[in-house]
C-alpha cells in the first residue's frame, strides 16, 4: 500500500481583535491529502494492461507483413517465364480474384480508423457573463447562504484560477426561486442546440446524415432523455441510433467518445454526434454546507458537439484521427466511490459534495491511467529505458518514469481548478507551455465539466497551434472515481476556425 500523502499550507489570520488574545498575531496549519508521488513507484499491474492493449491492436498489422514475406518467398520460385506459360488468362483473372478478395477481407477485418471531422464548442450570450465580485454580490442578494457560506465562496474563488467572463443563468440566484426541471431543460436546450448549430454550419453536414448520436449530462436526466431532445429539436431520422449517458460526472466526455468509436464499427461509413453538456442550473446548491457550496464555485455553463466517423474517405476532410482511448475507474474502492456524490444536507437541499479525498483518489486514478497509457503512446527508447532502469537498478532506488512530454505535442486537462492543475503539473513535470489551454480555458470558461477539454483544443486551434502530425492528450477524471485518456491525431496543420468560443464578437 501506498503511504498518504499529505500538503501543508500555514494560513495567516492576522490580529485576534477579540477575546484574552486580543492585538495577538495569530495563525493556523492545514494540512490536506495531496495528488501521490508519481516518481515513487509504479505499478506493475498498469503497465501490463497498458502492453495488453498494444498487443491486441498491433495483430492485424503484424499478420500484414508475415502474410506478404510469405506470399513473396512462394513468388520467388516462378519466373515470368513459369508464370506466362503455367498460367492463360482465366488463370490470371483467378489469381487478380483471389489477391483481391485477400486484400478485401484484410482491410473488413481491420479496424477502422475513427475520425474526427470537426467539432463546435457553444459560446453563452454575453448577458450572461458574471464577474467574480458579481457572483458574490448576487449570492448575497439571493439570501439563500449564511455569512460563512459566503465567505467560503469568496475564498474559493479567489484561489480558484476563474476569471470574470464566465457564464451562469442569473435564475440561480433569483431569492425563494426553486429550481425545477423546466428551467434545466431550458439551460441545457440552449447549449446543446447552440453547439451541434455550430457544428452543422461549420461541416455542411444536414441532421438527416447523422445515424449515432451520443449524448452525455452528469445530473440532468430527464424523460424523455436529454437525446430525445436532440432528435426531436432538429428532426433526425427515424432509424437514428440513439443514447443517453448520466450520472457519470466531468469524465462522461471521453466515455461517449468510446462509445460512438464502439458504435461506428458496427455501423461503418455512418456519422456519429457525440455531444457533452451539464445544466448549472439544475445542480445548484442553496444551503451551507462547504463541501456542497464548492461546485458552485467552479461550474460553469457550457456544451461541446463532436462530429466523428470511421469512413475511410473521410480522413481527407477530418482534423483528428482518435490514436488511443484508455479508461480507468476506481469505484471498487470505497473512497473513490464516495469522493464526489449527489446527497441532501441536514436541511434537504440537494447538491454535490466533493470530499477532502478527491485529490488524492483522484490522483491515484490518473496515475493508475498513464501507466496504462504509457506503452501506448511513448518512444521505444523511453520504454527501454524504464525497463532497463527497473531490472537493474540499485536498491531503494526510485524507477526511471518516462518523459511523457515526448509522447504528446500538447495536452488538453479537464480545468477543475487552479489547485487541481498545479498539482498535475508538478507531478507529471509540465511545462507552462502544456498547461496553457487548461488554465487558459479555466480563466475564460471556467469548469465546464465534461465539455471543458474540448474548449481548450478550441483554445490551441484559435491560436494556430496544432501542426500536421502532433498528438494532443485530453485527460478528464470524474465522479466514481474515474479518469480517461483519448489521444488525438492532427491530420494536417489546423488554424483559425470560422466558428469558435474564443473569437470574440
Amino acid at each position: 500500500m501506498e503511504q498518504e500523502q499529505f500538503s501543508t499550507e500555514i494560513v495567516n489570520r492576522g490580529l485576534d481583535n477579540s477575546g484574552p488574545n486580543a492585538g495577538s498575531f495569530y495563525f493556523y496549519v492545514k494540512v490536506r491529502p495531496r495528488l501521490p508521488d508519481f516518481l515513487s513507484s509504479v505499478n506493475l499491474k498498469y503497465v501490463k494492461l497498458g502492453y495488453g492493449y498494444l498487443l491486441s491492436h498491433s495483430f492485424y498489422f503484424l499478420v500484414a507483413p508475415v502474410l506478404l514475406v510469405i506470399l513473396g518467398v512462394e513468388l520467388r520460385k516462378f519466373t515470368w517465364e513459369d508464370l506466362l506459360q503455367k498460367c492463360d488468362l482465366t488463370d490470371a483473372l483467378f489469381i487478380v480474384g483471389l489477391l483481391g478478395l485477400i486484400l478485401y477481407i484484410y482491410l473488413d477485418l481491420t479496424p477502422r480508423s475513427t475520425y474526427l471531422v470537426d467539432f463546435a464548442c457553444y459560446r453563452p450570450p454575453n448577458e450572461l457573463k458574471i464577474s467574480k465580485e458579481e457572483f458574490i454580490e448576487l449570492a448575497r442578494k439571493s439570501g439563500n447562504f449564511n455569512d460563512a457560506a459566503i465567505e467560503f465562496q469568496q475564498r474559493a474563488l479567489k484561489n480558484s484560477g476563474i476569471g470574470n467572463e464566465t457564464y451562469l443563468p442569473r435564475v440561480i440566484f433569483s431569492p425563494n426561486q426553486k429550481i425545477t426541471l423546466k428551467e434545466g431543460r431550458e439551460e441545457v436546450g440552449e447549449i446543446m442546440f447552440g453547439a451541434i448549430k455550430d457544428l452543422f454550419a461549420a461541416t455542411k453536414i444536414k441532421p438527416k446524415d447523422i445515424r449515432i448520436l451520443v449524448v452525455n449530462s452528469g445530473l440532468l436526466n430527464t424523460t424523455p432523455s436529454l437525446s430525445s431532445m436532440v432528435i426531436n429539436h432538429f428532426k433526425f431520422n427515424h432509424n437514428i441510433q440513439s443514447f443517453n449517458l448520466g450520472g457519470m460526472g466531468c469524465a462522461a466526455g471521453i466515455i461517449a467518445i468510446d462509445l460512438a468509436k464502439d458504435l461506428l464499427l458496427a455501423y461503418p461509413g455512418a456519422y456519429a454526434l457525440v455531444v457533452s453538456a451539464e445544466a448549472v442550473t439544475y445542480s445548484w446548491y442553496k444551503g451551507n454546507e462547504p463541501d456542497m457550496l464548492l461546485p458552485n464555485c467552479f461550474f460553469r455553463m457550457g456544451a461541446a458537439a463532436m462530429l466523428l466517423s470511421s469512413f475511410r474517405l473521410d480522413r481527407w476532410r477530418s482534423k483528428y484521427e482518435l490514436k488511443q482511448l484508455v479508461r480507468t475507474s476506481k469505484a471498487m474502492d470505497n473512497r473513490s466511490f464516495k469522493s464526489i456524490h449527489l446527497r441532501e444536507d441536514a436541511e434537504g437541499r440537494q447538491g454535490i459534495s466533493v470530499s477532502k479525498d478527491v485529490i488524492e483518489v483522484g490522483g491515484h486514478a490518473l496515475k493508475a491511467n498513464i501507466t496504462t497509457l504509457g506503452p501506448l503512446v511513448l518512444p521505444v527508447s523511453e520504454q527501454l529505458h524504464f525497463f532497463t532502469n527497473m531490472f537493474f537498478k540499485k536498491e531503494k532506488a526510485k524507477p526511471y518514469i518516462p518523459d511523457y512530454k515526448l509522447a504528446f505535442n500538447h495536452a488538453c486537462i479537464l480545468a477543475a481548478s487552479k489547485k487541481v492543475l498545479d498539482e498535475i503539473q508538478k507531478n507529471l513535470e509540465l511545462t507552462e507551455e502544456y498547461m496553457e489551454a487548461s488554465r487558459k480555458t479555466l480563466e475564460r470558461f471556467g469548469n465546464t465539466s465534461s465539455s471543458s477539454i474540448w474548449y481548450e483544443l478550441a483554445y490551441l486551434e484559435a491560436n494556430s497551434k496544432v501542426k500536421n502530425g502532433d498528438r494532443i492528450w485530453q485527460v478528464a477524471f470524474g465522479s466514481g472515481f474515474k479518469c480517461n485518456s483519448v489521444v488525438w491525431k492532427a491530420l494536417r496543420n489546423v488554424g483559425m476556425p470560422k466558428l469558435s468560443p474564443w473569437i470574440e464578437d
